[in-house]
């Protein structure tokens, strides 16, 4: 269970987050939450979909596996891309919320808070979160921008997708995967870009995409859809390594 603090120099100054990736930081998942502000490093090694809430509402994941709690990703301790999501990047971090007084006015500005029960911070080995006079560590300064991302991006897909699916651009994906001959994937509750539709659209409900920035967002996450080959070729691998293990 989360055991959420407020974030500061003197009660955490000796904190530590583990530097490696496994199941027991809760890393073996197969997807992840993705971001519109993430999409232009994510599409390059990921597979982007859209899902839909129970209330109707829409977020963005990262592809990782054909499983719940397959990561294809996630091999000898260490996470295989060149791009970290944005939900794994910021480790035992979140943003709150806390009153402060601004310009003479009471406003609930966003705060840094820990969760102290956070697996990667049990074996107090790994990225020191403060340097060793109290400052932030190159460490969390990475985190911060990767936490104002996170708030970014949350904004921008609660105001983005509902567009999209307004302008009927968001349709149902069922991915058939067949590895081989013993393995095959089927995968529902996934949602992706209509490229008709989308090629149907008026140059005004274009310019109207791209005057808010979301027409990129539109490509980079069909652009992303060739990642599901990597996905197939690492799990391929993965099956020759099982089966000659069984059979040394």
């Amino acid at each position: 269970m989360a055991r959420y603090e407020l974030l500061n120099n003197v009660a955490h100054s000796h904190l530590r987050v583990s530097a490696r990736f496994s199941a027991d930081y809760g890393d073996a998942v197969g997807m992840v939450e993705a971001f519109p502000t993430e999409f232009a490093e994510m599409q390059r090694e990921y597979p982007i979909f859209l899902r839909k809430d129970p209330d109707g509402s829409w977020h963005a994941v990262a592809l990782l596996g054909f499983g719940p709690s397959e990561n294809l990703y996630l091999r000898d301790g260490a996470w295989h891309a060149n791009y970290l999501p944005a939900v794994i990047a910021r480790g035992p971090f979140l943003i709150g919320f806390q009153e402060q007084m601004v310009d003479g006015q009471l406003r609930n500005e966003p705060v840094i808070h820990v969760d102290l029960d956070h697996p990667r911070l049990r074996d107090g080995h790994g990225h020191p979160v403060f340097a060793p006079h109290g400052g932030n560590s190159p460490y969390l300064e990475k985190v911060i921008r990767v936490l104002h991302g996170i708030h970014v991006g949350v904004e921008g897909a609660r105001r983005m997708y509902p567009e999209l699916d307004r302008l009927g651009l968001i349709q149902p994906v069922t991915l058939d995967v067949r590895v081989d001959e013993g393995h095959q994937f089927n995968l529902t509750g996934l949602y992706g870009i209509d490229r008709e539709r989308l090629a149907a659209l008026d140059a005004e409900q274009l310019h109207a995409l791209h005057r808010k920035g979301w027409l990129e967002g539109v490509y980079l996450i069909l652009a992303s859809l060739n990642n599901v080959s990597r996905l197939i070729a690492e799990k391929q691998r993965r099956l020759r390594e099982e089966a000659e293990g069984k059979a040394a």
